[in-house]
């Protein structure tokens, strides 16, 4: 659960460009080993909110696209850390 102190989350977009700018740095692998580790977890905090992003927009395309006949929208749950 975010706090009411915590900064609003980045948009996919910024999220993955930084993401991409992580992997990128530890790829050169010039950083110390704490501060690979710092990236890294970084890194693995942007994976996820690039994740969520991704199973929030899919499941929208879903409720759009059901094509049943009764077919209704459907409030769709979003995952928070």
């Amino acid at each position: 659960m975010k706090s009411a102190d915590s900064p609003p989350a980045p948009s996919f977009e910024t999220a993955l460009t930084e993401l991409e700018g992580v992997v990128d740095a530890l790829e050169k692998g010039d950083m110390t080993l704490e501060d690979s580790l710092t990236a890294f977890e970084r890194g693995i905090g942007l994976a996820r909110l690039c994740q969520q992003a991704l199973e929030t927009a899919e499941q929208r395309v879903r409720i759009l696209t059901d094509t049943g006949p009764n077919a209704e929208p459907v409030p769709f749950e979003t995952h928070e850390s």
